[in-house]
């Protein structure tokens, strides 16, 4: 008796869910470009001042009426686009927010200065700033991304900058070299990530707890000989003393790019050879092949060999020195004395920077990038002729953190076994 074959029934293939994030984000952006628009009247001019070393650029003088019009209906343009290809569960969702935000900071950049008489936007130190701004912003999330790889959890890179901050600072003041002190306000990380390994590695504490008390116990350290010892003599324990800039020959005398990104400090080219080569070295390494896989499925890794608690200590000790580093910014970097909580939430800025990067060095710089742009805005904006209170302008990087963090981050996976001690 002959069988005969059944066709084979297959279930119906359910459809993802839409992902409204990104649109709706781009959506509300649009919008308010759209009341940039409406509310921009005259001119505004943005200044070209610093673009050459060899010769001046005139400052641009635009019609704010017609460019925010411009620049809002270029949003609108990339949110819908960005919503139909959510409804259509299509890629580049992500890439029209993005074109769409690009549109309504350029909105907003023209509504600010339009109509002011005697104000300006000043285009190279807008963005000057904020790749100096974005220095410890990308060390500090380097940081956690090394730690974070190999399992263990950096909620301490707030104290790092801050103990950073300080030995920089004392350092310089005391030897009179800026860049001496540059050199070793890593150790002060270092210090720092003593503890954080001791109690998460060694004695397998809570992560999230050791973090915490480590900032608390630097912010309490650093204010006590802040105000016992460094404040008795500041002539000597607290100068103010700055790295200068170094101009690379060639390349910072190109229009705009060269003042921005090769008229820095060394601290800034630091940084530079910092992010390329940790990118390498963590995805085309074996360094970096044995780091990921403490972090992932530490048990594999040591049935081959690798000394799993070993290397994640050396991970905490290479993390604390780039957070020390990034830290030395808010006193030699900028020219400042030390003063009490001198990195003023830095440091939890850099972990939304390394959670919205995605544990990737590549994303935690552009992600570092944005919040460094939202912090020199902030000040760029105190000396421009605008209505916006005070008090606002210095919430703007904090307010684009809880944006950026609640709403764009979406499904992301940390390392498996971040947080969990082994064996």
């Amino acid at each position: 008796m002959s069988t005969m074959s059944q066709p084979a029934t297959h279930a119906p293939r359910a459809k993802t869910p839409i992902q409204w994030r990104f649109p709706i984000a781009a959506i509300v952006m649009a919008l308010a470009s759209v009341v940039f628009a409406y509310l921009a009247e005259g001119e505004s001019v943005f200044s070209m001042r610093g673009a050459s070393a060899r010769f001046t650029l005139p400052d641009w003088h635009i019609d704010a009426d017609t460019v925010t019009w411009l620049f809002a209906i270029a949003a609108l343009v990339f949110a819908g686009l960005a919503t139909y290809l959510a409804v259509q569960r299509k890629g580049r969702v992500g890439l029209m927010m993005g074109l769409t935000g690009v549109a309504f900071v350029l909105a907003f950049l023209v509504w600010v200065v339009a109509g002011q008489e005697g104000a300006t936007m000043p285009v190279v130190q807008l963005l000057q700033g904020s790749v100096a701004f974005a220095v410890p912003l990308i060390l500090g999330a380097l940081s956690g991304v090394v730690c974070e790889r190999s399992g263990t959890i950096n909620i301490a890179i707030e104290g790092q900058l801050l103990a950073g901050a300080f030995l920089g600072a004392l350092v310089a003041s005391l030897s009179s070299s800026p860049v001496l002190g540059m050199l070793l306000a890593p150790l002060a990380g270092v210090l720092v990530s003593l503890l954080l390994g001791l109690f998460t590695i060694k004695y397998r504490v809570d992560h999230i707890i050791v973090g915490v008390v480590l900032n608390m116990l630097v912010l309490g350290l650093t204010s006590f000989l802040y105000s016992s010892w460094l404040s008795e003599d500041p002539a000597r324990l607290n100068r103010a003393v700055q790295l200068g800039r170094l101009p690379i020959p060639l390349l910072s005398d190109i229009p705009v790019i060269g003042p921005v990104f090769f008229n820095q400090s060394i601290l800034v080219y630091a940084m530079y050879v910092i992010v390329v080569g940790l990118q390498i070295m963590l995805f085309r390494s074996r360094w970096g092949l044995r780091l990921r896989a403490c972090g992932e499925h530490p048990k594999a890794a040591d049935t081959v060999g690798i000394k799993v608690n070993r290397t994640r200590w050396r991970a905490v000790m290479l993390g604390g020195a780039l957070a020390g580093l990034g830290g030395a910014f808010f006193s030699i970097g900028l020219g400042l004395a030390f003063t009490k909580n001198m990195a003023a939430g830095n440091g939890f800025i850099a972990l939304a920077a390394m959670i919205l990067g995605k544990w990737n060095p590549k994303g935690a710089v552009a992600a570092a990038a944005i919040f460094g742009f939202a912090t020199n805005l902030g000040f760029v904006m105190q000396g421009v002729n605008n209505t916006i209170p005070y008090e606002f302008l210095l919430m703007i990087p904090y307010l684009v953190t809880i944006l950026a963090v609640a709403g764009f981050v979406g499904a992301v996976r940390p390392p498996a076994m971040e947080g969990k001690p082994y064996p």
